[in-house]
């Protein structure tokens, strides 16, 4: 019978352990990466969540449970910082030791947070947008800057009455606390936003009805007061019906104003929105 030789074997021997051994590493290396991923994915989802963001949670991660610490003021955060990080693919399991105290009080930061950040971002590109799909605003030359949910507008605006609807528009965007409308009257430039208008009127027409459901429906989402989500919007030549339940009068003379101003609508029927 054929025996191989001593050195072969030895050398066979290391080969073998240092596969063994490579694997073991790749396999550690991928669980970690792992732990740090689904670690990461938690915490971003605490500091986007307006519940959670101004405490200081921790959270580890090994081998599929989740660790959290921190203080709470109200057991309902404790469960739902629970829940969050049940509902990350990969968590099997969560030890969740955040206290709870009745008495606390998170400590404010100097500058916004990430998920201050974050909805500071999305405030100002929700105005923005609303600008310019209305077509009282659309040409103006507005700057938006969001900090904590207070917005200042700046720049210029043609008249009294454009000034002022940017300012409700930034005003009714959910998120926003307060706006410093700081847009300046210059009536040198009317002449120039109203020929703007009238090559944008005569554009208007060609304003295709998709393009209009689309702003319609992204305008009532964007917008606190409205139940956005409720309200059915399609469009049939520039003509934008509005259907759905609404809570009050008052939101359903608000969806239909904000569908009036939007760029192409020729006029709304809101006969099927109830409340």
């Amino acid at each position: 019978m054929y025996a191989p030789p001593r050195k072969l074997i030895l050398a066979s021997g290391i080969a073998l352990a240092m596969g063994v051994m490579s694997g073991m590493v790749a396999a550690a290396t991928d669980q970690e990466i792992t732990d740090a991923r689904q670690e990461t994915q938690i915490w971003t989802t605490y500091a986007l969540s307006p519940y959670l963001r101004a405490n200081d949670l921790k959270v580890s991660v090994h081998n599929g449970k989740a660790t959290l610490t921190g203080v709470v003021e109200e057991e309902v955060n404790k469960e739902l910082a629970k829940e969050i990080a049940l509902g990350v693919h990969g968590i099997t399991a969560v030890d969740n030791q955040i206290a709870v105290k009745a008495d606390f009080t998170p400590k404010p930061s100097a500058e916004p947070g990430y998920g201050e950040r974050i909805e500071d971002t999305s405030i100002t590109t929700a105005i923005k947008s609303k600008l310019l799909w209305n077509r009282h605003t659309n040409g103006l030359s507005t700057k938006v800057e969001t900090r904590r949910g207070r917005v200042t507008l700046s720049g210029t605006a043609d008249s009294a009455a454009a000034r002022d609807t940017a300012g409700r528009l930034a005003m009714s965007t959910r998120g926003v606390v307060s706006v410093s409308n700081q847009l300046v009257i210059d009536s040198s430039k009317s002449n120039a936003v109203d020929s703007a208008k009238s090559s944008m009127s005569k554009a208007e027409e060609e304003i295709s009805d998709s393009w209009i459901t689309t702003k319609v429906k992204s305008t009532l989402l964007y917008s606190s007061n409205v139940a956005g989500s409720d309200i059915a919007v399609s469009t049939q030549g520039g003509i934008v019906t509005l259907s759905g339940k609404v809570n009050n009068g008052a939101e359903r003379d608000l969806a239909v104003e904000l569908a009036q101003h939007v760029r192409g609508v020729k006029s709304v029927d809101a006969k099927a929105l109830t409340f």
